[in-house]
């Protein structure tokens, strides 16, 4: 068993498409024949091009609209039938997908259709190829893969199977149980595409593009394990999936594919004794136990800027890297590393970016096994040149380069703080502001980037995911969706926006790319933060008195606490019985924040519903800025 990706899946000619199908790691493909016929070349000149980049064609599609037809439009038909099973000899293939009939002309007569693919499977046969037969939902007749496999077990030819696609059998909300009854030795190719529901949790099936697996709601796993019991031994492939045109022109498509790809069969294969994959064997799922600390690269100019910030917060720097400009500033148990260093990645990443978040360090338990599943699943690894002394903490590059790097507790990498830094003598010690944590950490990004950071996440760490939720900006709307630890120490809010108007556009077109645009701190006590903020002239977000006249009427909240949460500038939401409380600060480094937040009673989620308020507050202040510079 195998996995193979569509070339349809990845953007570019067909030379381009399968180098980067072949730098993914990738072994198989489907070949479109629309990809053939733009190509200037003939079929051999194709094989051997594949066969160069250890590429095998596995199988060619499409072919549409073949039973059911009578008189001078079958003999066409199966003309054209010829001529492709010629052409897939040319290219030394031996699988042909051919869809069910389309064309509303077509007899629906079952007679009529089952003896045209008993000609279909013999004609294969004779040229030494097999058919893999896909029911579309929208065809003229034959919709269902059940009704596709009732007609091929009746033939029962060797020449001709069926071609199952997740999407398609799935995305009406059925279970993987809706095909149990299906024999695999008739199953000769399988498609695996999730599907994306909308905010209702409604199905979306149409004659749509999917996407990967594990993007989308689909039980994918479920699926691929109830085949191989019902004895399936074919290959896997990522098809079905649009071409998304991201940020490096496809190759990260490619990617993605072959991380989904391996990811979801290696799930299947830890629980079934049965299943024998031909993909790389993956360390286990990573769990991530925290966040060990965030790192900021600067100039002396944004360091001011942040340490400014940082000191308003109540943060204390407590110390300093032996032989380099980096900082460590700490309340409770949040490290931030301030780093104006002129050598080496952070001034890579300031060069290229400006003042910003160029890494993350998370916990976990094997930071080793950490990295080896992550480079398993298509993450480069990390390095840089280290200083005396320094220790050699495993890490990788994430999607669009940003680094993360991993502190367990199995060696000294967890003594960093005590290796690499001395203490810096603290003069002036002022009560913290009541910080324990680091409650999340919001990446902003384009759209078509999201759901790869999506897929970079769940697969290499023990993930759970949220539905996307649109959230109303002034200027436009930015999908949003929130991935988190079983347990919740370790939250990703993942904000995809499609233009540069957005609060998050701008950010993105001032930083240059993807990055960290918000950190969110957890207390206690809101309201003694909010105290102990106010003394420290914390500078934050003024959110318009209509809210909370309108908090009132809505949640029915007392006069005094209302009065509170406005004299604090703080944002209020409530779901059941659980609570949650936010103050923003104002923004800096062209729209980077932070977020002090707390929740009570299991509060799990993020304020969905005051981001609209949030994101008006900081527009009217760049509107304010405008203004005052013209």
């Amino acid at each position: 068993m195998s996995i193979a990706i569509a070339t349809t899946t990845v953007s570019g000619d067909l030379i381009s498409k399968f180098d980067k199908i072949a730098d993914a790691g990738f072994q198989n493909v489907e070949l479109n024949e629309y990809d053939f016929i733009g190509f200037n070349g003939s079929a051999g000149d194709v094989a051997a091009l594949a066969k160069d980049r250890g590429i095998n064609i596995q199988l060619l599609q499409p072919f549409m609209d073949l039973e059911g037809f009578s008189g001078e439009a079958k003999t066409r038909a199966f003309d054209r039938l010829e001529q492709k099973l010629d052409l897939m000899r040319a290219l030394d293939t031996r699988l042909l997908l051919v869809c069910s009939n389309c064309d509303q002309h077509a007899s629906g007569r079952s007679e009529d259709i089952v003896s045209d693919l008993y000609e279909l499977a013999s004609r294969a046969q004779k040229k030494d190829v097999r058919i893999a037969y896909l029911a579309l939902p929208w065809a003229a007749h034959i919709t269902t893969e059940l009704q596709a496999y009732e007609m091929i077990k009746q033939i029962d030819h060797p020449n001709l199977g069926l071609c199952i696609n997740s999407r398609l059998t799935l995305g009406d909300g059925s279970r993987p149980a809706r095909i149990r009854e299906v024999d695999g030795k008739y199953v000769f190719h399988v498609q695996l595409s999730d599907m994306l529901r909308t905010n209702n949790d409604l199905p979306i099936l149409s004659n749509q593009f999917g996407v990967l697996p594990g993007q989308g709601n689909l039980n994918i796993s479920g699926l691929v394990r109830l085949l191989i019991n019902c004895g399936y031994t074919g290959n896997w492939s990522s098809s079905d999936v649009g071409s998304r045109r991201s940020f490096d022109n496809g190759t990260t498509v490619a990617t993605d594919a072959f991380r989904a790809l391996v990811n979801v069969l290696d799930d299947v294969r830890s629980n079934t004794p049965n299943a024998n994959f031909n993909i790389p064997r993956l360390a286990e799922r990573v769990y991530a136990s925290g966040f060990e600390f965030i790192e900021f690269a600067v100039d002396s100019e944004s360091r001011d800027t942040l340490i400014s910030l940082l000191t308003s917060l109540r943060f204390r720097k407590e110390r300093h890297h032996l032989t380099k400009s980096v900082e460590l500033w700490r309340q409770g148990s949040i490290n931030i590393v301030v780093n104006s260093d002129k050598e080496g990645y952070a001034r890579q990443a300031f060069d290229k970016h400006g003042a910003t978040v160029c890494d993350m360090g998370l916990r976990v338990q094997d930071a080793g096994k950490t990295v080896e599943r992550a480079m398993t699943l298509g993450s480069p690894e990390f390095s840089q040149a280290l200083g005396t002394g320094e220790l050699n903490i495993p890490a990788i590059k994430g999607v669009g380069g940003n680094v993360v790097h991993f502190i367990d507790e199995k060696s000294d990498l967890h003594h960093v703080w005590d290796i690499e830094f001395e203490p810096t003598v603290i003069e002036d010690i002022k009560q913290p502001a009541g910080l324990r944590r680091i409650d999340h950490v919001a990446l902003t990004m384009r759209y078509d980037e999201m759901q790869s950071w999506l897929l970079y996440y769940t697969t290499t760490f023990e993930m759970e995911k949220t539905s996307i939720v649109d959230v109303v900006d002034p200027s436009g709307i930015v999908a949003s969706q929130a991935i988190r630890s079983p347990e919740g120490e370790v939250r990703l809010n993942l904000n995809g926006v499609a233009g540069s108007n957005t609060i998050g556009g701008n950010f993105l077109t001032d930083s240059v790319g993807a990055g960290v645009q918000h950190i969110a701190f957890l207390t206690d006590d809101i309201f003694e933060t909010s105290s102990l903020l106010a003394e420290a002239d914390f500078q934050r977000l003024e959110i318009s008195p209509n809210y909370y006249s309108n908090l009132q009427n809505e949640l029915g909240l007392s006069a005094e606490l209302v009065q509170q949460l406005q004299a604090g500038n703080i944002l209020y939401s409530r779901h059941d019985d659980g609570e949650y409380f936010q103050i923003y600060s104002q923004s800096i480094f062209s729209g980077l924040f932070f977020e002090v937040v707390e929740r009570r009673n299991r509060y799990d989620g993020y304020g969905a519903e005051n981001a609209p308020i949030r994101l008006a507050a900081q527009a009217q202040i760049k509107l304010n800025q405008k203004a005052a510079t013209t």
